[in-house]
């Protein structure tokens, strides 16, 4: 396993990211249907590589090893669940997150925030409603800005999740199976593994139809992931 990992970006740096996007830290969309913040922990508790040796309990979180649920490996680093909650908080220690990527709409819990900011853990929180008809619908741009961070293993490893693990968290992973080139055939049964029994055919159809060339043109190709995906031209180019 592969540990030498490139230090998370400065604080700075990620700011400037975002700013240049012409996005606000604090709320990037005026829709009431679309939410995205960055919330990074104070300095001097950042983690210095991926696989620290992990920090002391926090005082009123006893150690469990329970997993959230539908929690599973995506794939090298990244992972995904429903909302963690406090009995799950010694299980997520022991992964030595790096990053949470959260789905949800509403303001992350106090509790959890507390948690993560004792554990150096960076949330970057894309909130969206979910494909529900007649009206709400997963925007792409916004999906494609939670893809980007996923594909810089600076931010590696890092947690996915929704409220129950299930659909936009399914969406997610579904597009990025799409940059791993799996078949539409694979991504169905792995979204419907998860989401059963209340699978949605508006999501299996915005995964279908998302279009991962916007994904290619903002990433790093000097920080994507190692394992296969679509991005070996860019990888290649970056070592050129």
């Amino acid at each position: 396993m592969d540990t030498e990992r490139t230090p998370p970006p400065p604080v700075e740096q990620v700011h400037a990211a975002v700013e240049r996007r012409g996005q606000s830290l604090v709320s990037l969309e005026d829709s009431p249907q679309v939410s995205i913040s960055v919330m990074t922990p104070p300095p001097p508790v950042l983690l210095a590589e991926p696989f620290a040796k992990p920090t002391e309990p926090l005082e009123g979180f006893p150690e469990d090893i329970t997993p959230p649920e539908n929690f599973a490996m995506v794939c090298p680093y990244i992972y995904r669940s429903g909302m963690p909650k406090k009995r799950h908080f010694g299980f997520l220690r022991r992964l030595r997150l790096r990053s949470i990527l959260t789905l949800i709409l509403e303001e992350y819990p106090v509790q959890s925030q507390k948690f993560l900011e004792h554990e150096g853990i960076r949330l970057f929180q894309f909130g969206v409603a979910g494909n529900k008809e007649p009206f709400a619908d997963i925007p792409e741009s916004v999906m494609t800005e939670a893809l980007c961070v996923l594909m810089d293993r600076r931010n590696h490893p890092i947690l996915i999740h929704c409220n129950k693990g299930k659909h936009r968290t399914g969406c997610l992973v579904g597009c990025l199976r799409k940059l791993q080139e799996w078949s539409n055939t694979s991504i169905f049964d792995e979204y419907r593994r998860y989401s059963a029994p209340k699978s949605r055919s508006m999501d299996q159809q915005f995964i279908e139809l998302f279009d991962v060339r916007p994904v290619l043109d903002q990433i790093d190709p000097e920080n994507v992931p190692d394992w296969p995906t679509t991005l070996y031209p860019l990888q290649g180019r970056a070592e050129q």
